[in-house]
């Protein structure tokens, strides 16, 4: 048995180095393809070590929509500063107590636009001058189904004043759904608030008119 393992010991020994060579060719370009992706993974994990970077601000768990920032729900990290995107935050102290607009993964860059802000405004509404009102509306079922991102006209009901009525009217047309915040956002609401973004002319008359009278929104 021992010679026959040792026969067939040779014998294999025997094949290898009687291969052709083009399989040797094969396997050297096997083994080169796999050494190029080992050292192309090992650079994009390291990124450009002579790239400028910068401080920026990641969420440090994930968050959800509506919720008031803490220091603790943040952290600072360096980044390459060319795959940063536009508005990215650099100062953690800027978005303690700030609104978050949308929900974020822990380790997400944040922006301007992820908090509830004049520029989150203006990117929502399509105009520099635009300004963000809470309201309450009058059918709470209608907050339970509005999102961010949708585009609403907001309504005034009708109004009885002394002997005359005044109907019901648009106050504003167009307005952009920033956030529907409420119970179990952190907040202690007992009620949905809805946050719109318009122009600053037709947020006067809205906030102005949501102290006296109820208000709806009509979806476009």
């Amino acid at each position: 048995m021992t010679r026959t393992l040792a026969t067939l010991g040779r014998g294999g020994w025997d094949s290898v180095w009687q291969r052709p060579p083009w399989a040797d060719a094969v396997l050297g370009r096997r083994l080169l393809a796999a050494a190029f992706a080992v050292l192309a993974a090992f650079l994009f994990f390291r990124g450009d070590p002579g790239a400028e970077r910068t401080t920026i601000v990641l969420a440090d768990r994930d968050l959800a929509p509506g919720h008031l920032l803490a220091a603790g729900d943040l952290r600072s990290a360096p980044r390459e500063a060319g795959t940063l995107p536009a508005g990215v935050v650099a100062d953690p102290a800027a978005l303690v107590g700030a609104t978050l607009t949308g929900a974020m993964r822990e380790g997400e860059v944040f922006t301007d636009l992820r908090v509830v802000g004049p520029r989150l405004a203006a990117a929502a509404s399509g105009t520099r001058d635009a300004r963000i009102v809470p309201i309450r509306l009058a059918d709470t079922a209608v907050a339970e189904i509005l999102r961010a991102g949708d585009r609403v006209d907001v309504v005034g009901a009708e109004e009885t004043a002394g002997p005359g009525t005044r109907p019901a009217r648009t106050l504003a047309t167009d307005a952009a759904v920033i956030l529907v915040a409420g119970p179990g956002d952190g907040r202690g609401d007992a009620e949905r608030i809805v946050l719109v973004a318009m122009d600053a002319e037709r947020a006067t008359a809205v906030a102005v008119a949501s102290l006296r009278t109820a208000l709806t929104v009509v979806f476009h």
